[in-house]
């Protein structure tokens, strides 16, 4: 397949998948192939989520992070290494640096009510911030949605690699995945700042697919295979979804995570917020992440050694640091 130099990231559109007409969810299936091939991101409409709870989910993250820091401190998790409640400022930092980055957030992680649900220490409770009643209902509510176009979209990567079209199905129910409301805080002096300080260096996802909301500023960024970094922009009806580094190691790299950053604003911006949530889409910790046999042949030898994702994903969480 000849490789493509994308000026921007492929539009799709989820309902030519759920159409039931064959040919539009066949050439959906090679067009998002083709760009996580290729670049790792697209930007996909009819994903499910509605104006009105995208309006309302934004509205209830700007109230947390409005709040005093010792209030928000109160929801901090540490011992939980930060999967379920509130990070605090420059806490976390990109892969390899040790500065870190210029955002605080917030975990919402799997309920595990349903019989088949796990049960053990990667599915905690949940952290609800008693300052913002609201809050869970409507973090819940965009979990299972974005959650839902994840599967659907696992449904055509599965298809585009020759597997059943359920193949991921049962490895991602009650998946130990995230929900990340993501606040770049105000900078008001620049020069206090460590002068290599960003909103978020650059870095690849750890879990299988990320599916983003689209941001409240510009400022993501992708590294294009020739080194070119390109803005990523997406319609107010889109999100964006790229590929992680679980699914591409699972892959053997057919598929791409693409490394990507939030580049700090202008120097007169560095005073304004900047709000993001993605969804980190994570299997169960059980899945074997091993390079798929039909991804492995003579020119694409096997890349990556033997690994559930439950280690793989502390291995990350360590060198990320919020995991000793």
């Amino acid at each position: 397949m000849a490789k493509v130099l994308y000026e921007e990231i492929p539009s799709l559109d989820l309902a030519d998948f759920l159409s039931g007409d064959v040919e539009r969810k066949r050439k959906f299936v090679q067009d998002l192939g083709t760009a996580y091939t290729n670049i790792g991101f697209v930007a996909i409409k009819n994903h499910g989520l509605s104006g009105e709870l995208t309006a309302d989910l934004y509205d209830v993250i700007r109230r947390f992070f409005q709040l005093p820091d010792d209030v928000k401190l109160k929801y901090a998790r540490p011992e939980l290494a930060g999967q379920r409640g509130y990070t605090p400022k420059g806490k976390e930092h990109a892969k390899g640096r040790s500065t870190g980055d210029l955002k605080e957030f917030y975990h919402v992680g799997q309920e595990t009510e349903g019989a088949d649900a796990p049960h053990d220490k990667n599915y905690p409770a949940n952290v609800w911030p008693e300052e913002i009643p609201d809050m869970a209902g409507i973090c819940t509510q965009a979990y299972k949605t974005l959650e839902a176009a994840g599967k659907t979209l696992l449904k055509a990567i599965a298809l585009y690699l020759g597997l059943d079209e359920n193949y991921f199905e049962k490895k991602v129910e009650y998946g130990n995945s995230i929900l990340r409301p993501i606040h770049y805080f105000p900078i008001e002096n620049p020069d206090a700042v460590p002068a290599d300080a960003v909103r978020a260096a650059e870095h690849g996802d750890i879990n299988l697919i990320t599916l983003l909301m689209g941001a409240s500023a510009d400022g993501l960024q992708v590294l294009r295979r020739d080194g070119k970094w390109i803005p990523i922009t997406a319609l107010p009806e889109q999100i964006v979804v790229n590929v992680g580094d679980m699914l591409a190691r699972h892959t053997n790299d057919k598929l791409k995570s693409t490394i990507h950053r939030v580049v700090n604003p202008p120097r007169e911006l560095m005073n304004t917020s900047r709000f993001s949530i993605p969804f980190f889409m994570h299997p169960r910790a059980e899945m074997d992440l091993s390079c798929l046999e039909s991804c492995i042949d003579e020119e694409h030898p096997k890349q990556y050694e033997d690994i559930t994702a439950g280690e793989f994903l502390d291995q990350r969480l360590a060198e990320i640091g919020l995991k000793k």
